[in-house]
């Protein structure tokens, strides 16, 4: 049985808000064998599996770790709300101006770097990039979701314990990566020949905030 399943169990039945005494009851088992499932000593079988996944409400590829959607979809591009669509998950409030401005110049800023990607021709340099982004948004969102105790940790695969070292030695494998392309003839280097004056022109709605956040980067570093 794949090493998520026990998490995504334990997961699922703390966010129903039920003790493993009355899933137990519910998916007809003992506690026992409910608290041996839950943490990775046994396996379970087909029968139970599909028992899990109904009393849940989630596919079997969820609780295997197979699908990061409740409902088992594989996400395409179509399936990816854009960044700016409209909807109460998109605002931020709550603590003023501040992560409205930042959220728009990392926004705005990542346009620019992934027409560039798209320009360079480069399947590998987009996965490194893409990697080493997701990894800071991901190692960031787990710090923030740490300050609440109360938040329940089994919603990540990677326990605390080096959590975020791991993170930053995936972050330095796809920057040095990324870096070694720089030679490769995959990679279209004329395409993404830029300047201030060529970004301008040509990302003239973004242009403003990628610098922004340049300069605001390099002030935070310098200090």
């Amino acid at each position: 049985m794949k090493s998520d399943f026990p998490r995504v169990l334990s997961l699922l039945r703390k966010e129903k808000g039920i003790s493993q005494k009355d899933a137990a009851k519910e998916l007809g088992v003992s506690q026992a064998l409910l608290s041996h499932y839950e943490k990775g000593i046994r396996e379970c079988g087909l029968d139970f599996l599909i028992r899990a996944a109904d009393f849940y409400g989630v596919s079997a590829d969820y609780l295997l770790g197979r699908s990061a959607d409740p409902d088992g979809m594989t996400l395409t591009v179509d399936d990816i709300p854009e960044p700016d669509a409209a909807g109460k998950e998109n605002t931020v409030s709550g603590a003023g101006v501040l992560p409205i401005i930042n959220k728009k110049l990392i926004a705005n800023s990542l346009n620019v770097v992934f027409d560039l990607l798209a320009k360079s021709g480069s399947k590998e340099l987009t996965k490194q990039v893409s990697g080493y982004l997701m990894t800071a948004v991901y190692r960031m969102f787990r710090i923030i979701y740490a300050f609440n105790p109360k938040n329940n940790m089994n919603t990540f695969s990677i326990p605390n314990a080096g959590a975020l070292e791991s993170a930053d030695a995936y972050m330095k494998s796809c920057e040095a990566k990324a870096r070694r392309l720089e030679k490769e003839d995959s990679v279209k280097t004329d395409n993404i020949s830029v300047s201030s004056e060529s970004i301008a022109r040509t990302y003239p709605l973004f242009a403003s905030s990628l610098f922004s956040l340049i300069k605001n980067c390099e002030d935070s570093m310098e200090k």
